[in-house]
């Protein structure tokens, strides 16, 4: 048993000094090939490492430059938002005309283009003109009303009959109050955006303009919401201001 085991030993040992041998001869030979071709090696060598050197670099300054730019979109849109941000009181004492302007900076805000006010005593029916920012055109109608106001109907079919006129994609009614159930209904059956109180919050809050077709026509607060509305507005706890009116445009 001893000598097998010996024999064996022996054997292992052979086979790795084999191992050993021709592996040193291999790397002898690999080494005098790089010597012998060094001059016709070399400069591929060098242009590899100067290429992946390159592709490094630039691969370093693309994400670089992605996060950069990432950084600088989110701090423009949080500026815009701040800069946008008004509370419904103050909205509430705006002039009509300066509500206009208002929504044109929320318009903007969101990436809009082409906004601008058309609002006067011959608009047609439309505050706003401008392009979203998936290319379809709009004609927003403003109303800056007191809270306790209704927008009837009749106003949501003047917009159509504006988005007929300036041949637009889409119309917008954006209100500082809420609508008659009727005239929620036939904005939604005519593909009418209606921008009520609650929505022009969420929009002044940095929710989307495009985002609020989301929620269009599914109510407008529910009962315990009505009740502080109405005690708020119809019970004098927050009396609207008396330089406004109580309608604006």
């Amino acid at each position: 048993m001893a000598a097998a085991r010996k024999r064996r030993a022996s054997a292992a040992r052979k086979r790795r000094q084999q191992r050993l041998k021709i592996g040193a001869l291999a790397g002898g030979l690999s080494i005098v090939v790089l010597v012998a071709f060094w001059s016709v090696i070399w400069p591929y060598l060098v242009g590899a490492l100067v290429l992946g050197g390159v592709a490094g670099g630039g691969w370093w300054l693309w994400r670089t430059d992605r996060f950069v730019r990432g950084g600088d979109r989110q701090w423009r849109h949080d500026e815009a938002v701040k800069a946008g941000h008004r509370t419904l009181t103050e909205v509430d004492a705006m002039t009509g005309t300066e509500f206009e302007d208002f929504v044109v900076d929320l318009c903007r805000r969101d990436g809009c283009t082409d906004v601008r006010r058309v609002g006067g005593s011959h608009d047609n029916g439309a505050d706003v003109l401008g392009i979203l920012p998936d290319g379809r055109s709009m004609v927003i109608q403003c109303k800056r009303y007191t809270p306790k106001s209704k927008i009837p109907s009749r106003e949501i079919r003047d917009l159509l009959g504006a988005k007929v006129h300036f041949k637009v994609d889409v119309a917008i009614f954006v209100a500082t109050t809420y609508f008659s159930g009727p005239a929620e209904k036939f904005a939604t059956e005519n593909d009418i955006l209606a921008v009520h109180r609650d929505h022009l919050g969420l929009w002044n809050n940095g929710a989307s303009l495009v985002s609020l077709g989301a929620v269009n026509g599914l109510g407008q607060g529910d009962r315990r919401h009505r009740e502080r509305w109405k005690e708020t507005y119809e019970q004098g706890e927050r009396p609207w201001p008396a330089s406004t009116g109580t309608r604006g445009r």
